[in-house]
């Protein structure tokens, strides 16, 4: 009887080592971990099998790239009127494609083609820009409403509340139609404004977090200065969900740039084209002409869905929950 329980045990014990496959023994008496992996490998492993990540990873990629080179891409230069001779205003307002000019002109004689890929630059310059400003002003006010907590987070998050409870897009118009004379930046600074209290609070949760983890308790204990630990400790263990946000709201930023210069408050010189500027030039002729709204307002869709698929996929790569 004592030689079965003995040989019961025994095979226990042996199925239980042959499941533990994640640590291993090595000669010296050491423990090494060949299971384990990290964060960003685990979602970088995620995110090479999705193929919502892929579409979304291809669409950014080429429209960064296409940015960057297109004024080396554009056959004509934006402001130049080339077919300005075959624009008619009762029989032929709008050129159409013709060899040399695939997607036709505008009322105005101007390559097409040509200003979407200048757009190009000027639509990521604004989204790209307006994320960063609106992120630096929310890392700024998230770490003081994290790092300090009580009256200081009081105020910070107050003023946060108000700002949320303005619908966005109202708040850019408004900002918007405060200055004094309409530009890019006008557009730029409208929509940083309303990003910003999106990342405080985001950044603000994460730290209010990372205040009672293991770390960080363990670095008070050791005496080290909370300036120290807010900076080295709890703000760069925070930032994983800002950088996704960051990604969505590049998205976001887009189409409320395009709809802010698309009713007049963006850069009024239209040499320099914007995709929200092209659409809202193009209202006039849209019965007649609506490929001249049909062709920005589609690089903005596409852009903006890119964004948008690449933020969704980064965030369920990276939370906890939806790890398998």
């Amino acid at each position: 009887m004592p030689s079965k329980l003995t040989a019961s045990k025994k095979a226990r014990i042996d199925t239980l080592a042959a499941s533990v496959a994640e640590v291993e023994v090595a000669e010296a008496g050491t423990v090494k971990d060949t299971g384990g992996e990290s964060l960003l490998a685990g979602a970088w492993r995620r995110l090479r099998r999705n193929p919502i990540f892929l579409i979304g990873l291809t669409i950014t990629t080429l429209f960064v790239l296409l940015a960057i080179i297109s004024p080396w891409l554009a056959p004509w230069d934006p402001a130049a009127q080339p077919l300005i001779d075959k624009v008619e205003r009762q029989s032929n307002p709008v050129p159409g494609p013709e060899p040399g000019f695939p997607l036709g002109a505008d009322n105005r004689g101007r390559d097409l083609l040509s200003r979407l890929l200048v757009g190009s630059q000027q639509t990521l310059v604004v989204g790209v820009l307006a994320t960063l400003i609106g992120l630096s002003g929310g890392l700024v006010l998230g770490t003081l409403a994290g790092a300090f907590g009580g009256w200081v987070d009081a105020l910070v998050m107050r003023i946060v509340d108000v700002m949320l409870s303005i619908p966005g897009l109202l708040l850019a118009f408004s900002l918007a139609a405060l200055a004094a004379r309409p530009s890019q930046w006008t557009v730029i600074i409208a929509i940083a404004v309303v990003q910003i209290p999106i990342f405080a609070r985001l950044l603000r949760g994460s730290m209010l977090a990372q205040r009672h983890s293991d770390h960080v308790l363990a670095a008070r204990a050791l005496g080290v200065r909370p300036v120290s630990i807010v900076l080295r400790h709890m703000l760069p263990n925070s930032m994983g969900p800002v950088i996704v946000q960051s990604t969505l709201v590049v998205a976001t930023s887009i189409i409320d740039a395009a709809a802010l210069s698309f009713l007049g408050l963006g850069n009024p010189d239209d040499r320099r084209p914007e995709w929200g500027q092209m659409l809202g030039a193009s209202q006039q002729y849209l019965n007649e002409h609506p490929h001249l709204a049909f062709w920005p307002a589609g690089c903005i869709i596409a852009v903006a869905l890119g964004f948008t698929l690449m933020g969704e996929s980064l965030r369920e790569a990276l939370d906890p929950k939806t790890r398998r």
